[in-house]
């Protein structure tokens, strides 16, 4: 449910309504059914919300699938992971109820995920400063979902869907990145050989499962960023792309990679767009989520990669200055969805 503050409750139940979702899985939303009753409400969504305090009340009632209620509502499955005292969170405000309630909620489903009894999880955005004050200090999912799954190697992928303008080519574009929730001026201290090659092998995998699971059988085609204005301009500008990037760029390749770089990410950014990479390996978080988020925000899918299980998202935020006002846009949780069901083989 992620933090239900924010527009999480809302776009999921925007999403659930959509009869895509329906065709493609059968959605349990983990958080707290009150919580989405009020949701589908503030949307104009007729959803019956379908309680379960524990997975075993919940698992014979899969057996009956997803379906119309008898007064024709879209019936639902929810698991109430969050506590009852997550309900009295402040609409639009940081707060540690709704930084606990996501935090139950992910753990809740990530068990569930690990134990077979799901096939993937959809993340709705949580809070990274309500999560503090509940006492996680985790800098956002990708990292406490690492945690919980006990891996040391995941990246974040932001992905665009194939099928549209600047979504790259036939398995559409993905900005995977080398670095993710820090402060800028911590990047440079980990931009080394072995995380940007760690990275790509993450990508190089993702991509090569996409494109047997689609039945084809090229080399994924993975660019790599600069670090540095003008690829550092043969060192002018920093080394980084000397002492770094190029070792990494020149490993993968001796490894059957085909990736190529550094690349200044200005001029990559409308080749991969238009189809001539499926993927690029971005040095930090702002280089890779502005750069994708320009070519379609509201389309693109954030896919955790190097964990044992499923997990797919939207790409923005809680959004706390529209949140439970009706009016924030389900697309991208549609998406998320499609995206991992089609992860799962379904």
């Amino acid at each position: 449910m992620g933090d239900p503050t924010g527009i999480g409750p809302e776009i999921i139940a925007g999403a659930v309504k959509n009869r895509a979702v329906g065709t493609w899985c059968t959605p349990i939303v983990v958080g707290r059914t009150e919580i989405m009753r009020r949701a589908s409400q503030a949307i104009g969504a007729d959803i019956d919300w379908i309680a379960c305090s524990t997975w075993d009340q919940l698992q014979p009632q899969l057996l009956d699938p997803l379906q119309e209620s008898p007064s024709h509502r879209l019936r639902v499955l929810c698991l109430d992971a969050a506590s009852e005292e997550s309900e009295q969170a402040p609409a639009g405000q940081i707060d540690a109820r709704g930084g606990q309630a996501a935090y139950d909620s992910l753990v809740a489903a990530t068990g569930l995920c690990l134990d077979k009894k799901i096939d993937g999880i959809v993340t709705a955005p949580l809070q990274k400063k309500s999560l503090d004050l509940a006492g996680h200090p985790w800098p956002g999912h990708t990292e406490l979902l690492g945690y919980l799954c006990g891996v040391e190697t995941t990246a974040m992928m932001l992905y665009l869907p194939p099928g549209k303008p600047n979504h790259g080519g036939p398995s559409g574009l993905g900005v995977v990145h080398v670095t993710l929730h820090m402060a800028l001026r911590d990047v440079f201290e980990h931009i080394t050989v072995a995380n940007i090659l760690k990275t790509i092998e993450l990508t190089h995998d993702y991509f090569s499962r996409l494109a047997k699971a689609e039945g084809r059988q090229a080399l994924p085609r993975i660019a790599v960023t600069a670090l540095n204005p003008h690829a550092g301009e043969s060192g002018r500008f920093g080394t980084e792309e000397i002492d770094c990037i190029a070792p990494a760029v020149t490993a993968a390749r001796g490894l059957g990679i085909d990736a190529s770089g550094p690349w200044a990410v200005d001029t990559l950014m409308p080749k991969a767009a238009q189809g001539q990479f499926d993927a690029v390996v971005a040095m930090y978080h702002d280089q890779g989520h502005i750069a994708l988020k320009l070519l379609d925000m509201f389309e693109a899918v954030n896919i955790t990669l190097g964990l044992p299980i499923v997990r797919t998202s939207v790409a923005h935020g809680t959004a706390h200055d529209i949140a439970w006002k009706g009016i924030a846009q389900s697309g991208g949780m549609v998406q998320a969805i499609l995206a991992a069901a089609k992860l799962c083989g379904r």
